[in-house]
């Protein structure tokens, strides 16, 4: 019998518009949600934080209070949930996400692995964004790495391709880490597709033995990857930060409604859904 699949839900994410889409950005909206979600089966949160001036609420912040406040209020509304923190900045400077890491505990946080030409294409062949390198060369992994021992975190390594699963497992031979947790992020438009045949693939190359989750962005065609992770034996993560789309194409009313739609793939799948001590045991967190 395949063990219990443990759902995430990505809250809120980097850069959406709160005036154009309803992702929460406030703690007591981030709350909020983070119950729906967990209602519906969640029981780890990936939280981003995002500026809480007025007009400014599609901008990140690392301020450490902040996170938290954050942290707390989901704590609050969510006894016993796991909170996952983002940490991924372009550049060398890492002090913002490890003083959010400081203030907020978490007991996961997401490690980007490797570097990625961070682009995307309009129809006409233009850019939709100035293409940017989102860079993580070793000596950042391990800066951030080495944080994350110091608060207790356990790190999620975040893979936009094959040559980043394959770096984690140099970094267990390096001695850099050891039983990592690997999230597949695909479907980022110069990353992995999001191709459920590719998916067996990738688990050839993880470190041998770890905890893995996909992690798909996308739009309905997401769900079938999803149910391909769910038949594998991995553990699935949605959220307003990955899509605003149900199975059937029609937009999600907030996270708690993506969260039903993932946990009824899990079950069809012939997977329970873990509860958050469950999750501690099988991600080694207990």
């Amino acid at each position: 019998m395949s063990e219990p699949a443990i759902i995430t839900c990505a809250l809120t994410g980097v850069l959406t518009d709160p005036r154009i889409h309803a992702v929460p950005v406030t703690p007591a909206e981030l709350a909020s949600s983070a119950r729906e979600a967990w209602e519906a089966g969640a029981v780890c949160m990936h939280v981003h934080f995002r500026d809480q001036a007025e007009g400014r609420g599609h901008l990140p912040s690392w301020d450490p209070a902040l996170a938290a406040d954050i942290a707390a209020a989901i704590r609050e509304a969510c006894p016993g949930v796991i909170l996952n923190f983002t940490t991924g900045v372009t550049g060398r400077d890492q002090s913002g996400p490890i003083a959010c890491l400081r203030a907020g505990r978490p007991e996961i946080a997401a490690c980007n692995a490797g570097s990625l030409n961070y682009l995307k294409t309009r129809a006409d062949g233009g850019w939709a964004w100035p293409p940017m390198l989102f860079d993580n060369p070793v000596e950042k992994v391990a800066e951030i790495i080495a944080a994350m021992a110091e608060t207790g975190t356990k790190p999620e390594f975040e893979c936009f391709d094959t040559g980043i699963v394959r770096s984690v497992g140099m970094f267990v031979q390096a001695g850099m880490v050891a039983r990592p947790q690997v999230n597949f992020v695909m479907g980022v438009a110069s990353g992995m597709p999001a191709d459920p045949e590719l998916l067996p693939l990738l688990l050839r190359y993880r470190p041998e033995g770890c905890p893995w989750q996909a992690t798909v962005i996308g739009r309905a065609e997401i769900w079938a990857l999803h149910a391909r992770a769910a038949e594998l034996g991995g553990h699935l993560r949605t959220g307003l930060e990955d899509t605003f789309y149900l199975p059937d194409g029609s937009r999600a009313a907030g996270n708690g409604a993506l969260i039903d739609a993932l946990a009824d793939l899990a079950r069809e799948a012939g997977r329970d859904i873990a509860s958050a001590e469950e999750a501690r045991t099988i991600w080694g967190l207990a």
